[in-house]
């Protein structure tokens, strides 16, 4: 059992983003003084993929990612333009870039590209934590039927 992993920003260069599809996200944990929340996102993980025939299987978990201390949060996510019906929008990946203050503090630039709708979500935070939430799923698809998921997911608070 897999449920319950986590990786951080130490492990970011061993991680793939690639297609993960995002179900839903939130800010929590308001910090007034700071002007930041944790941006939490519920997530289908694709933890691997095998050839198969004339395709692929993944092996995909639902988990959720949470970056703490977000802000400076731009988000852009067009279904009018395609015309798109409502579905889980998808990840190219995950780029950083360091951030240093002009007070000295280090943090990180996020951007995270958007391949379905186009989109993009860029903001800054100092680091991020993933948790898989689920059981992992071999299938011919990179994201999970809604039968596979728990949709009384709480995103960790």
């Amino acid at each position: 059992m897999i449920n319950g992993r986590r990786w951080g920003t130490e492990d970011f260069d061993a991680l793939c983003w690639h297609d993960a599809h995002v179900h839903g996200f939130r800010l929590v944990h308001f910090n007034e003084d700071e002007g930041c929340a944790d941006l939490v996102m519920d997530i289908d993980f694709v933890l691997g993929w095998q050839p198969s025939g004339t395709g692929f299987l993944f092996t995909v978990c639902q988990a959720v990612l949470r970056f703490h201390g977000a802000s400076e949060l731009k988000l852009q996510l067009d279904y009018a333009t395609p015309t798109a019906g409502m579905s889980p929008f998808m990840m190219t990946g995950i780029e950083r870039a360091e951030l240093v203050r002009p007070n000295g503090h280090r943090s990180w630039r996020w951007k995270i590209p958007i391949s379905w709708p186009q989109g993009l979500l860029e903001f800054a935070a100092p680091d991020f934590t993933q948790t898989l939430v689920g059981e992992p799923h071999v299938q011919p698809r990179q994201f999970l039927a809604p039968e596979k998921r728990n949709s009384g997911l709480v995103l960790l608070d």
